[in-house]
């Protein structure tokens, strides 16, 4: 059998949540805000609907009761299968165990610097440093008053795992901001010299360097 397209961690979210318990999937949303989910996996509800027909279809999950409460619609109950506690399993071993290419949207705005000014650029990065420490601020907040109320670290693994990242942005981009502004970064001289006579080449086009020029002391070893 062809290996599944693993592709919508809210995929996983819901057969996670089904593994704790049969629920229908406004539950499963409200389950996943209440323990901020929502902050690791993209969450709206209509697409949490379609994510549950696509699991039911593949046989991961299926429907095992219908209810009404007033006027309300009705709501329909699910439970996880074997084949989707076996399907979760494996997700999960895979995303834990195989680090894969990802595409950050910083990885591609580093990749393309040149296109503004080294001025510009360091304003615009010193912007994001700020940005990056009300972040980090307010996730250390919450993560206090988290501990405070006794949850335990497991619960909020995700949240740790973010802040690392942040400070780890921040440090690499202070240190790259300094680089501009101390002269010190190879191709800064190319750089700003593009922006005064244009065109601005970018990643791959920018001009190869120059061959070095030939040594034509015979003194020198």
């Amino acid at each position: 059998m062809p290996a599944r397209k693993r592709s919508n961690p809210l995929a996983l979210a819901v057969l996670t949540c089904l593994y704790e318990r049969p629920m229908h999937p406004y539950e499963m949303a409200q389950t996943l805000r209440s323990r901020a989910k929502h902050e690791s996996v993209r969450l709206n509800y209509g697409s949490l609907y379609g994510v549950v027909e696509s699991l039911e279809r593949q046989g991961l999950v299926r429907a095992v009761e219908t209810f009404r409460e007033g006027r309300r619609p009705p709501r329909t109950v699910y439970e996880i299968t074997d084949a989707g506690r076996t399907e979760m399993d494996d997700w999960l071993s895979e995303l834990l165990a195989v680090p894969i290419k990802e595409f950050p949207q910083y990885e591609a705005a580093l990749s393309f610097l040149p296109g503004v000014p080294p001025d510009e650029a360091v304003t615009l990065l010193r912007r994001r440093c700020e940005a990056i420490e009300i972040r980090l601020d307010h996730m250390q907040a919450t993560d206090d008053t988290a501990t405070k109320r006794g949850l335990p670290r497991l619960f909020s693994i995700e949240g740790e795992y973010e802040m690392a990242l942040l400070r780890t942005e921040l440090e690499f981009t202070r240190s790259l901001i300094a680089d501009i502004e101390s002269g010190s970064l190879s191709g800064l001289d190319e750089w700003r010299s593009w922006h005064e006579q244009g065109p601005v080449p970018t990643g791959g086009d920018a001009p190869a360097a120059p061959p070095p020029t030939p040594d034509t002391d015979d003194t020198k070893e």
